[in-house]
């Protein structure tokens, strides 16, 4: 296909699902943790926490005030499972060699052992602490890492998933793909859930041109979510 049918495509349709996105955005559901639960057990769920370090929220090269903004939401969202019973947690958190590869597609950043790599204090000073298991990685994928399927594994009646943190499109988008087609793979119906106010991802301008427009691969990411059975809702509450 050549690139002035594409465009031709582009100018044709584009517009129409820009507006269709936003329809769909406008009408996402908030959920409650009653909702969540359906009665059942609170040991069947389980909060994970997406890169919300210092490296992308506060500090360094790839800090974002867009992902700060969700560190607040993200901790409502912990503090109502906590208090809905719920006690298994994961934060999967960047951790990089300085070797790493992915150093090639972005600049250095979350180096292990700098404030970087830290997780935020709005999650690390939670009095509950305790209870949660960090999940380093040197990759955009969790999945990759062989002590999330080994937690996995040590919790086989889990069978809901919340996922905040970021970036929705990157490390987030990752997570819950992985989680659901493992379910899926199973045979398992499973829930992977992911609150919209409490994900996002990066900004970026070139010259003025924008090559990683956040808004639109907020949108785009959390719709092709929806599309692979992952529930995208507004708010946990």
């Amino acid at each position: 296909m050549s690139v002035e049918i594409i465009k031709s495509n582009l100018q044709e349709n584009g517009l129409a699902f820009l507006n269709f996105l936003d329809n769909w955005m406008a009408e996402l559901p908030t959920i409650s943790f009653e909702e969540v639960l359906k009665g059942g057990s609170p040991d069947k769920v389980a909060l994970f926490s997406v890169d919300l370090v210092n490296g992308f929220c506060y500090e360094g090269k790839l800090a974002s005030p867009r992902v700060a903004a969700v560190v607040e939401p993200a901790r409502q969202i912990f503090e109502k499972a906590y208090a809905h019973g719920v006690s298994h947690f994961m934060l999967v958190e960047d951790c990089h060699t300085p070797e790493a590869g992915e150093f090639g597609e972005f600049p250095p950043h979350c180096l292990a052992g700098t404030s970087e790599a830290e997780t935020v204090a709005s999650l690390a000073n939670l009095p509950y602490v305790g209870s949660f298991t960090i999940l380093p990685k040197n990759s955009l994928s969790a999945a990759l890492e062989p002590g999330l399927e080994v937690w996995l594994q040590a919790r086989p009646q889990l069978d809901t998933y919340l996922l905040v943190g970021d970036c929705t499109d990157l490390c987030v988008y990752q997570l819950a793909i992985y989680l659901k087609l493992r379910a899926n793979r199973q045979g398992q119906r499973q829930r992977v859930i992911v609150p919209a106010n409490a994900v996002a991802t990066y900004d970026l301008k070139l010259d003025g041109v924008g090559n990683h427009p956040g808004d639109f691969f907020q949108v785009t990411f959390l719709y092709h979510l929806a599309l692979n059975g992952i529930e995208v809702v507004r708010t946990l509450e």
